[in-house]
């Protein structure tokens, strides 16, 4: 009696009176599921945008970024998992509802609302409150997260988000089964409908050594996104460090993720970045005359040469929400 399945994401818990799924955060009492966490963060910070990362939504300016504890997905490698594998009362939080999370949002001028850290999967209902709030005030809407989500309420979220940028955890149903408890098809569907729902999107492939640097797979994965979501795509390899349940693991080779961005460009990808260390590659180029149009130095821009979306050199059009 009291029985009820979860429908946010590909998990679908199937829960018991008073039973918590495994995202932890998302309880049944008496046949209707209601959210542990809502409007209470556990980590409420000011960074670049740059940090998301995202490098083609609004450059240099300040995002308010909120996470409550709880994930859809277990990854051994998760550099956040004392809070995302975390319960609610396992961690300190504060009370902040979502006009509150606006107000000071334009309090301290962020151009953007993030929702990042953990997965905001978990936190939808406050996640979608807040976007709601955010949009009829200017503020815009951006979104980390691993994709797992279920179609429906993705699309419900797309109609107020601005900005997502995916982790595209590995290119193999292996991997995802193995080391993150999940699946691939449901993060690529998201992708995809992230894209026809007029999303700015990036995407965030994390190499980890032995695991998922096989060129051979890394190849495939930027073949796909060519073909589903286009050229202009960015797409970032970012470098792992030894987290969690991986610290056997030694951080990725600076030349694996050269060949990487390497193999995606002659994919076809016009804007790919090298991540988590200092390199040329964390600038961003012109497709067309290829001079340096964001110069970044870690999270801060040295120089933005785009005018208008466009190539102040060339005049190419150049993808992103640049105002």
């Amino acid at each position: 009696m009291g029985r009820i399945q979860c429908e946010l994401c590909p998990t679908e818990c199937v829960l018991e009176d008073y039973q918590v799924g495994g995202c932890k955060v998302r309880i049944n009492k008496g046949g209707v599921l209601y959210s542990l966490v809502y409007g209470k963060p556990c980590a409420v910070h000011i960074d670049p945008i740059e940090k998301k990362p995202f490098y083609h939504f609004l450059p240099a300016t300040s995002a308010f970024s909120i996470a409550t504890v709880g994930c859809v997905l277990g990854c051994k490698f998760c550099q956040n998992w004392e809070i995302s594998q975390a319960k609610p009362e396992e961690t300190d939080f504060q009370d902040l509802p979502p006009a509150d999370v606006v107000r000071l949002a334009a309090y301290y001028n962020c151009k953007s609302v993030t929702y990042t850290y953990t997965e905001p999967t978990v936190f939808y209902e406050y996640m979608y409150d807040t976007a709601v709030i955010a949009k009829r005030h200017g503020i815009k809407n951006t979104v980390h997260t691993c994709g797992y989500i279920k179609e429906k309420p993705l699309r419900a979220l797309s109609k107020y988000l601005d900005g997502a940028d995916v982790d595209l955890k590995a290119f193999t149903e292996d991997f995802y089964g193995r080391v993150c408890g999940g699946r691939l098809k449901p993060v690529l569907d998201a992708i995809i409908i992230l894209k026809e729902e007029g999303v700015w999107l990036e995407i965030t492939n994390l190499v980890i050594p032995t695991l998922n640097d096989n060129m051979r797979e890394i190849k495939q994965m930027c073949q796909w996104i060519l073909r589903n979501v286009g050229a202009d795509v960015p797409l970032h390899f970012s470098r792992f460090f030894p987290y969690y349940k991986l610290k056997n693991l030694p951080p990725t080779p600076l030349k694996t993720l050269v060949e990487a961005r390497a193999t995606a460009m002659d994919v076809g990808l016009k804007y790919v970045y090298i991540g988590n260390i200092m390199t040329d590659a964390m600038h961003t180029y012109c497709p067309h005359c290829g001079k340096i149009l964001i110069e970044r130095i870690g999270y801060s821009i040295r120089q933005n040469n785009i005018v208008g979306g466009r190539c102040r050199f060339c005049g190419e059009a150049i993808a992103g929400v640049w105002s």
